[in-house]
């Protein structure tokens, strides 16, 4: 059964580009003297490697740490429109610092932030290696007594194309793993490797040269056959919520006065024709609201295959103050789900070119997680939602109760890859077509406004039958990756 919608971007993705240049040429002023304690320095876990050299491919855990001084190491990232390129700045007391726009050139981290250079036994370079850094590793550790108790940023760059806005953070004295592995071709032997952050890097942020390199001996083995391979550490999902408790008392008419959600669209995306016939897409639906969206689901009695769905509201200091019945939650057992879904939650349909309603996803029943980062830089914005994925958010056969949360500043994506869930376009004409999504589609939730639920993207259906072809309108600047997502 697949867990996660969305393929998260990788901790330390590699890249051909070397930044070093591009960004001291972009600051153009002299480097203020460095302070004693650095912002950020790069630390080993140890001094020795071993790596297994596995059919000619060797994966090196380079255990690589960021650690930040006395006070956070913050980036934001913002997009004002799809028009318009990602603009970054450091946060910190006093004036907020900019980052040139060569190094965030999307959400995926700060590009070119280091380079790995390894030798051999006799001094010889074989491999040099620009990669990008998220700060956002899945692992924030203490890295001295007397930083705080937790981190509060959070987990992983976003990999949506059509994010809006991301913080990037090293809580003061934590050490991130920024480098988890990296898949060489080295041979079997002894090596140095040195990881060093881009000189641009270190004069935009004052980092002194002595805290910005690492070098550590790897030696490097043949694989031993029936001996498991190492494995990259991978994020653990969050604890189950307990059970929720049916409410009582009387359930709130009127539009509370409270803070609310408030659900919008991002434009379908991930677009591609699946066998000739089925137009497959992504879909994210995401809360720009100052609350989260609560809605607990309680098993009937009368139906086992149903729940009945509360959505509950906070005043400003988070306290619940009240809750309303808002439909359903149905049990899907077809392979690939296996979980509860909220009922009408989103709609997708597909309208000619005047915006008529032509064909309709039969997907109108849905699973709410924190897949996405959207706008992280949101007032009130939940930096480490829970419920990131399918099994902590959408229960089992045996559950007789379940939440499921759509946090402020995060989005929920689907990817319409299974059958029932595209559309169909046998017999469909050669045209001009929109991709329609809209979110809380008969308003049975409450939020801030309906005005911004829905999206539109257009796309041209040619071919024959059995050998349709589309073509995506590009949006701004926006360069999607390939709509190779996972079932959902």
């Amino acid at each position: 059964m697949t867990r996660n919608r969305l393929r998260r971007a990788t901790v330390g993705a590699l890249t051909a580009v070397a930044m070093s240049a591009g960004i001291c040429g972009a600051t153009g002023a002299p480097v203020a003297a460095a302070p004693k304690d650095p912002p950020l320095k790069l630390e080993a876990a140890t001094r020795t490697i071993t790596a297994e050299n596995w059919d000619g491919d060797t994966a090196v855990p380079l255990n690589v740490y960021a650690v930040a001084g006395q006070r956070p190491f913050e980036i934001r990232a913002y997009r004002t429109s799809y028009h318009r390129p990602i603009s970054a700045w450091q946060a910190r007391p006093g004036a907020d610092r900019s980052i040139p726009e060569s190094a965030v050139p999307t959400f995926g981290g700060l590009n070119g932030f280091f380079t790995v250079r390894v030798v051999d036994a006799k001094g010889k370079q074989v491999l040099r290696r620009g990669l990008d850094f998220c700060p956002n590793a899945s692992e924030q550790v203490r890295r001295r007594p007397d930083a705080p108790a937790t981190s509060p940023y959070p987990v992983g760059c976003v990999a949506n194309p059509y994010t809006i806005g991301a913080v990037w953070g090293i809580e003061r004295g934590f050490g991130v793993r920024a480098i988890d592995y990296l898949e060489t071709k080295l041979k079997p032997g002894n090596y140095k490797i040195t990881t060093t952050i881009a000189p641009g890097y270190r004069d935009l942020f004052e980092i002194p040269a002595a805290a910005a390199t690492s070098t550590v001996d790897l030696k490097v083995i043949k694989g031993v056959e029936g001996k498991d391979r190492a494995r990259q550490p991978g994020r653990t999902a969050p604890a189950e919520q307990p059970a929720p408790v049916r409410p009582t008392g009387r359930s709130m008419i009127r539009k509370p006065a409270g803070p609310l959600p408030d659900l919008r669209s991002l434009p379908a995306w991930g677009i591609m024709m699946d066998r000739g016939r089925y137009l497959d897409f992504s879909a994210t639906v995401w809360n720009a609201g100052p609350s989260p969206l609560v809605v607990d689901g309680f098993r009937q009695d009368r139906n086992e295959d149903l729940m009945d769905a509360y959505q509950y509201f906070f005043n400003g200091s988070g306290q619940q103050i009240g809750h309303r019945q808002v439909g359903t939650m149905e049990w899907d057992a077809r392979d690939g789900h296996e979980h509860w879904h909220f009922t009408d939650f989103a709609r997708y349909r597909l309208l000619d070119e005047n915006k008529k309603v032509v064909l309709r996803s039969q997907k109108e029943a849905f699973c709410l997680a924190n897949t996405d980062a959207i706008d992280y830089t949101l007032k009130g914005a939940d930096w480490k939602p829970e419920n990131t994925d399918l099994h902590t958010a959408c229960g089992d056969r045996s559950s007789i109760g379940i939440r499921e949360v759509l946090a402020s500043g995060s989005g929920d994506t689907y990817v319409q890859s299974l059958p029932g869930q595209s559309f169909d376009l046998k017999g469909l004409k050669n045209g001009v077509y929109y991709i329609e999504v809209t979110a809380n589609p008969d308003r049975k939730l409450v939020e801030t406004s309906t005005g911004n639920n829905t999206t539109y993207r257009k796309v041209t259906i040619g071919g024959t039958n059995g050998h349709r072809t589309v073509k995506v309108a590009k949006i701004g600047v926006i360069t999607e990756p390939p709509p190779d997502g996972e079932e959902h």
